[in-house]
């Protein structure tokens, strides 16, 4: 697979575990974070630059110094002057806060905000709710389930 060189015993870790999450030790760091549901590569790549982590780093080789960096920027990247636009949760609805969510709560937020708008009975609830197409896409030939409408052949 991947031949790593390990200059003392005990050094590297296959699997690391980052935020619930497993994150593979055998990936340069940037992109192993990405397994982090809510991280992606740019986001990775701008932790990592405010961290001070080189990027030619495997996830396996962090210490765990580094690795409580990682994870304190991730979880507060505006005390570390990551911009507000580069957040995934900008202006929330009910603390109107601007968070970046990672892990178990981009799940929990998204089914917070489905729940909301099918109790209000917004159009984008309902057709969620009827499980249709929200983002007003053509429903008259595609996206039918598995039911199958056609022509049957005469004898």
């Amino acid at each position: 697979m991947r031949s790593l060189v390990v200059t003392q015993k005990g050094e590297f870790e296959a699997m690391r575990r980052v935020l619930n999450t497993n994150v593979d030790g055998g990936v340069k760091v940037m992109y192993a974070l990405t397994a982090i549901k809510g991280v992606g590569r740019r986001y990775a790549n701008l932790v990592l630059k405010k961290a001070d982590i080189d990027f030619s780093k495997r996830a396996g080789e962090l210490s765990h110094d580094e690795l409580e960096r990682i994870v304190e920027i991730i979880q507060n990247p505006l005390q570390y002057k990551i911009p507000q636009w580069f957040l995934n949760r900008q202006k929330d609805r009910t603390s109107g806060k601007y968070w970046q969510l990672v892990s178990n709560a981009v799940d929990n937020s998204l089914r917070e905000d489905l729940d909301r708008m099918k109790k209000v009975r917004v159009h984008r609830g309902l057709r969620h709710d009827w499980n249709l197409r929200v983002r007003g896409q053509h429903t008259k030939t595609t996206g039918r389930g598995g039911r199958t409408v056609g022509v049957t052949k005469k004898k």
